[in-house]
């Protein structure tokens, strides 16, 4: 580790050589220093906030099978809910940054990104998000708006809201063009700003912002392979509800959760195994945005040890996506058990 020894080994002047060789030293260690200075202290990527162009696999969650694809033209009428607080800050599933003051939402299998108006059938008021993230899988909602999206409906209190999705598709194109070519969701809001505003010119990506693009996807098969789902895909996150419920079903805001499982019976995703109860409460405490948490005793090597897990959920899939969620979080011992 780093710990600024050199600077007393690095340079030994003798005390016989001429003036000019001194300021030569001098700037050599000083250059030196500098260097040091600059390797431990650099600026921060953003690479991972910016996001990507995604479509990704077909899915499974609690036995229903989701198959994005990519569409220009998609209209659909059902029940949207909103997220919030509980995952500002936290990445999206095209590996955004969430912030719940943008005007987003989550779609099951719409590209991301994609630009889409939402109305709300029950007041009129509508407002225009980009879809970022995956969600939501409770009672047939069909879309899970940020906060500032459901503030223009007029649906943060209730919860949810009766809505009709029609897909912009010349934003659509606009926004997946400004993703492939290294744009961030500033690019992506000014497109969509400027289609709103009548001129329909797609800001240009400046050289600084853009990254190379990605290569193209190999193309398919003239007849597609059989899907066989093995893992959750690790593009759909988790979302909890208002209040965290123990199943998936639990994921989108609004209304109560569903009844658990069985007593003694589901699937867990244990995030670690401590000696102390203290050690467990505080990881509890730092989790419980993920959903329903509980402290249990086992031993190991025949020491008793306190277990903190979220569930119990319904299958491996559904705890899957839930370990998959905090892993990418920084919860990297996060695994699933069944119980």
């Amino acid at each position: 580790m780093y710990d600024g020894s050199w600077m007393a080994q690095a340079v030994v002047i003798p005390r016989f050589l001429p003036w000019r060789s001194l300021r030569s030293c001098g700037a050599i260690a000083l250059a030196a220093w500098l260097g040091g200075c600059a390797s431990h202290h650099a600026a921060p990527s953003t690479a991972s906030t910016r996001g990507t162009y995604k479509i990704g696999a077909p899915y499974k969650i609690d036995g229903v099978t989701y198959v994005p694809q990519e569409e220009f033209n998609h209209v659909e009428t059902g029940v949207a809910s909103w997220y919030g607080p509980g995952f500002h800050g936290k990445y999206t599933a095209n590996g955004e940054t969430y912030d719940q003051s943008d005007h987003t939402a989550a779609h099951r299998t719409l590209q991301m990104p994609a630009v889409v108006r939402v109305t709300n059938l029950d007041n009129g008021q509508s407002t225009t998000v980009r879809i970022n993230d995956r969600g939501p899988y409770a009672r047939n909602r069909i879309i899970d708006m940020s906060r500032a999206a459901a503030e223009d409906l007029g649906m943060v209190g209730h919860g949810t809201a009766h809505v009709r999705i029609e897909q912009l598709p010349q934003e659509s194109q606009a926004v997946k063009e400004i993703a492939l070519n290294g744009g961030g969701k500033n690019e992506q809001e000014a497109a969509i700003a400027s289609y709103a505003s009548g001129h329909g010119a797609t800001p240009v990506v400046t050289a600084a912002a853009a990254a190379p693009p990605p290569p193209p996807p190999p193309m398919p098969p003239s007849t597609p392979p059989v899907q066989v789902y093995q893992q959750p895909a690790p593009v759909v996150p988790f979302r909890p509800a208002d209040t965290p419920g123990p199943t998936i079903d639990s994921l989108s805001r609004g209304g109560p959760p569903p009844p658990p499982p069985s007593s003694g019976s589901g699937f867990y995703v244990q995030t670690g195994a401590f000696s102390t109860m203290t050690n467990a409460e505080r990881q509890r405490g730092l989790i419980n945005s993920y959903g329903t948490v509980e402290i249990s005793q086992g031993s190991s090597g025949g020491h008793e040890v306190y277990r903190v897990r979220l569930g119990p959920y319904t299958s491996s899939d559904a705890a899957g996506i839930v370990a998959d969620r905090l892993k990418r979080s920084g919860y990297g011992d996060a695994r699933v058990v069944a119980d």
